[in-house]
This record gives C-alpha cells, sequence and structure tokens, in this order.
C-alpha cells in the first residue's frame, strides 16, 4: 500500500484545492477551498464555465457593479463547492469572506446566504462546512450557526486558547494552521526545520487532539497548511488531514510503514486540566502566545488579500459583460 492509502485506514483525508482533477486523481473524503484556490482555478480554460455562470446570476440580480460582485463572489464559491460535492462522497468547506472576522452578525449573515444558494441546487447542508475565522467573533458566530444546523469549520487556527473556545461552542471542526506555525518559530529560532517530534506545528496539533479526546469533545480536528511529508505523516491518526496536491502526489507515489501517531485510547489515560474561557480569558490566554497573535493577524490579511485579488478579477469580468 502506498502512504496515502494506509493515511487513509485511519485518517479522513481531505483535498486542499479547487482542481477537480486532482480531487478525482486523489480521491479524499473531503474537500475545502478558499478564495486563492478559486481564483487560481478560475483562470483555467476548462472552468470558464463556472466563472460565465456566476457573472450571469449577478447580472441579472442586481444592478450596481458592487452588488453584482458580491453575489457573483458568493455564487462562484457555491459553484466549485457544487462541482467538488460530485466528486467526493464527504462535505466542502466554503469561506465566508475573511473582512468579517470580526463581525459576529455579517458572518451569521454571509453563511445563511451560502448555504441557501447551495440549497437551491439541492444539496443538503449536512455536506457544507462554513469556514470562519477562529476570532472571538468568529467562534460566536459559528456557535449561532451550529444552533441553526449549518456546520462551521474554524480555520486561522493557531493557539490553543482558539482551540478551547470552538471545543465549547460545539463547532463541528477546527483546522489548526500546522505550517504557518512552524514557519513562526523557524523564523524566530533561526532554524532550517524540525524532526516531527519536535515540529512546533505538529506538537499544536497533538496538544488540541489529546485535549479534545480526553475531555469528549466531539468537535474534529483538521490539520492544515503543511510544509512537508513529515508533517503530514506526524500527524497520522487525526481526524482530518487536508493535503495539497503536491503532497498527496508525494505520498501516493511512496511506499513504506505508516505508523499512527494520534490514539484516543492514549488520551484517556493522560492528565489534562480543562479550562472554561470568557472571553476576557480567552483574550488573555490567546495574547500571552506571540505566535498566535502574529500569525492570526497576518492570516486575516492575507486571506483579505486573496479575496481582494479575485473581488478584482470579477469586476474585470463584470466591466466586460
Amino acid at each position: 500500500m502506498s502512504k496515502l492509502d494506509q493515511l487513509k485506514t485511519m485518517t479522513t483525508v481531505v483535498a486542499d484545492t479547487g482542481d477537480f482533477d486532482s480531487i478525482k486523481e486523489y480521491r479524499p473524503t473531503d474537500a475545502t477551498t478558499n478564495p486563492s484556490l478559486v481564483y487560481a482555478a478560475a483562470q483555467l480554460p476548462r472552468y470558464r464555465n463556472l466563472v460565465d455562470e456566476a457573472v450571469d446570476y449577478g447580472m441579472t440580480r442586481a444592478d450596481t457593479l458592487s452588488a453584482r460582485t458580491g453575489l457573483v463572489l458568493d455564487r462562484l464559491a457555491v459553484l466549485f463547492g457544487r462541482e467538488i460535492l460530485a466528486i467526493v462522497p464527504g462535505r466542502v468547506s466554503t469561506e465566508v469572506d475573511a473582512r468579517l472576522s470580526f463581525d459576529t452578525e455579517g458572518s451569521i449573515r454571509k453563511a445563511s446566504e451560502l448555504i441557501k444558494m447551495y440549497e437551491e441546487f439541492g444539496i443538503d447542508r449536512e455536506r457544507i462546512l462554513i469556514k470562519v475565522a477562529s476570532t472571538w467573533e468568529g467562534i460566536r458566530a459559528a456557535e449561532a450557526l451550529e444552533k441553526e444546523g449549518i456546520h462551521c469549520n474554524l480555520t486561522l487556527m493557531f493557539s490553543f486558547a482558539q482551540a478551547v473556545a470552538c471545543a465549547e461552542a460545539g463547532v463541528t471542526l477546527i483546522s489548526p494552521f500546522v505550517g504557518r506555525i512552524t514557519d513562526w518559530y523557524k523564523a524566530h529560532e533561526g532554524v532550517d526545520g524540525y524532526a516531527p517530534e519536535d515540529d512546533p506545528g505538529v506538537k499544536s496539533v497533538r496538544k488540541i487532539y489529546y485535549y479534545y479526546k480526553h475531555h469528549g469533545y466531539p468537535t474534529q480536528i483538521m490539520g492544515a497548511s503543511f510544509r512537508n511529508v513529515d508533517q503530514i505523516l506526524g500527524l497520522a491518526g487525526c481526524d482530518l488531514l487536508t493535503i495539497s496536491p503536491k503532497f498527496l502526489a508525494e505520498l501516493e507515489n511512496t511506499e513504506g510503514d505508516v505508523p499512527r501517531q494520534l490514539d484516543p485510547e492514549r488520551a484517556r489515560e493522560m492528565e489534562m486540566e480543562k479550562y472554561h474561557l470568557a472571553e476576557k480569558d480567552m483574550r488573555w490566554m490567546h495574547n500571552e502566545d506571540p505566535m498566535a497573535v502574529e500569525k492570526l493577524a497576518e492570516g486575516i490579511r492575507n486571506f483579505t488579500k486573496d479575496l481582494r485579488r479575485l473581488e478584482e478579477y470579477v469586476r474585470q469580468r463584470l466591466t466586460a459583460a
């Protein structure tokens, strides 16, 4: 068996791409997208029909360029999600505008609009995960959405405080950013890399995993943002792992044993304090982690930058139309 096939026996593999051909090739259970992935895919001639469909939708339902742009962005995300769900047996993650990261009501409203679009295509909301930033405001939005049966994937996850708050809010899934955590430590410690056992990003996810399993939280953990295959294999046994086509190919083309690294049975034997975080507690605990503070702020800025690039592309298409 390839390492990818072995990994699939203990972890749900998720494709981190908007490219349908890659999803078909590596047969993941779920898939996740974001504005940068949608932008890259939208440039390809084979997906031109989806862009045209989204532009037509915006043109016929709004009168101003601004309103049309917003509708096209949402429709494009949902159209890519629709096509992905025709390939994968599980779920797709669709992202809320990063500029709503500190807007609870705005995030709830946008998530509801996206779900409504999916349901217009006859797609059950059980197959959709709405991606929301793991800010205090985003977590509160996700808590409210979960109560309405809208499942959420809390992204831009860097601190243990964020993970605790998400579990207490009852969110469906969190996405700790392994590679970005490691990037920060490499830069600040002046090293080129780490062994899997010492990798700060891997250690962060392992800590969250054992905390959740020890205390019986149903929230799932999906490791994300990998820099190398060793990070992925260092989390074998995690609930889910979202992996780019580059690393899916490397795993598919490599043989060798893949030992389980994360085991829920082991969690039950551990001694772990349980936290209950009010807003002030979560903000303080998060603030005490300089890596998490820097990477969360940077992540929101970068997600917004990617969205604006997609937004400009959509405006150009609308103007041409």
